[in-house]
């Protein structure tokens, strides 16, 4: 194995002339310095091309599309261009840490995991404040609450070219594009891991929480959610919901038993999680029992296995 292997870095970017410059700059700033990174402006209408067209590091491969095709075209045309031994993903609007490739290049050469995200700062822009992310960390907790969440930061992650170049976005997946990507990935066995160490500043707008697309994202999570139990050869219709008790114990025991016979080593806390989709919130009396139930039930699957 080359001893510093190429890494090429995929930054898709539109009308991002406000922080695409840093975004750029915490790249070719980083410890580790073999690095190519594509940059694919994608039609944008604002300064963002003539930001990019400004820098003249060596390292940077510029894409100019004529008209806006869409994120999944633009990072898979960059899959397909890229030529080094690993791929990085980076939005045009985020900050990567200095040591991020370093740390997550170290990991990947172990060979103990194919896909390496980190830990995240989650900046608000709408209120500048800046908070830690909620993370798990672990192989089997990140495939497990695949089911329910992904729990993957697209911009903080890079694995092998290879696994990319196999699978790269599908493009009839367009607001959960990420998500089914690492769907993919997981069920076809390929390992995760998060890096507990925050590398990525990841900015979150108003306009990703607002009820027009959380309505199209709950939609497309749930295909997603479906097609990965169908991948994993569960039965769809176990799929995680509000159910009453009986129904929920049945069904959601069944998703715990398989997917910790799938995922050894999955965390009491994870299974919590997963179970805690089948219950209804806002029980008001019923809240102690329910925690009760949702510990006991995350208890019984965690050391099903152990």
């Amino acid at each position: 194995m080359t001893a510093t292997p190429l890494i090429s870095v995929l930054m898709p970017a539109y009308n991002s002339e406000l922080y695409i410059g840093q975004a750029i700059d915490s790249i070719l700033g980083q410890t580790y310095q073999n690095i190519e990174l594509l940059i694919f402006d994608d039609g944008s209408k604002d300064a963002t091309r003539e930001i990019i067209a400004a820098y003249s590091d060596p390292r940077i491969v510029k894409i100019f599309a004529d008209q806006n095709h869409g994120v999944v075209k633009a990072r898979n045309e960059m899959i397909d261009r890229a030529s080094g031994q690993y791929i990085a993903l980076m939005d045009a609007d985020d900050i990567a840490d200095s040591t991020r490739f370093e740390k997550q290049l170290h990991v990947l050469q172990s060979g103990q995991f194919d896909l390496i995200g980190c830990a995240q700062w989650v900046l608000d822009e709408s209120s500048g404040k800046i908070k830690q992310s909620k993370d798990k960390f672990t192989d089997s907790d990140l495939r497990a609450l695949l089911t329910v969440y992904c729990g993957l930061c697209n911009s903080a992650m890079m694995g092998k070219a290879e696994i990319f170049k196999q699978f790269k976005y599908d493009t009839s997946i367009l607001t959960s594009e990420d998500y089914y990507l690492w769907v993919q990935m997981a069920a076809a066995g390929y390992r995760f891991m998060n890096l507990k160490e925050r590398l990525i500043t990841y900015r979150r707008y108003p306009a990703q929480t607002s009820s027009v697309h959380l309505d199209k994202l709950k939609v497309t999570t749930l295909e997603v959610q479906k097609k990965y139990l169908e991948q994993l050869g569960i039965a769809v219709d176990w799929y995680p919901r509000r159910l009453p008790w009986a129904q929920r114990l049945k069904i959601g025991s069944n998703l715990l038993r398989e997917l910790n016979r799938r995922f050894p080593g999955v965390s009491i806390k994870a299974n919590s999680e997963i179970y805690a989709r089948f219950q209804y919130r806002k029980n008001g009396l019923w809240t102690p029992l329910n925690r009760l139930e949702r510990l006991v039930m995350a208890l019984w699957a965690s050391h099903l296995v152990a």
